[in-house]
């Protein structure tokens, strides 16, 4: 395939698409993004994270989504612990946590 719109390739193995994901989501490599999405539970614990989910990382902060102003009010609280716990999960943690409202099924 040559030039063109890669968006309009047509369909593509899930390896050749999950970089440009991965660059989406965070610079951090798959272990690492895997690590805290895929632990997020164990990393905040199992109420915080029936509440507030990772969105993307960098080096500079966590985004992360509060189901509820509560919520998102709990999170940034503990903001030095949830980074603290991200370090000791993949090794470092970003700088800050920054915290959005989206309700479910927004």
């Amino acid at each position: 395939m040559t030039g063109g719109d890669p968006r309009r390739a047509g369909p593509r193995r899930i390896g050749e698409s999950l970089e440009a994901v991965v660059r989406r989501i965070g610079p951090q490599s798959p272990a690492e993004l895997g690590a805290i999405f895929g632990r997020w539970e164990e990393i905040v614990g199992t109420s915080l994270a029936a509440h507030v989910r990772p969105l993307r990382v960098t080096d500079e902060a966590l985004v992360v989504a509060a189901d509820h102003p509560a919520w998102a009010t709990q999170v940034r609280s503990l903001a030095t612990t949830v980074l603290a716990r991200v370090a000791a999960a993949v090794g470092h943690a970003p700088a800050r946590l920054e915290v959005v409202v989206r309700r479910p099924g927004r």
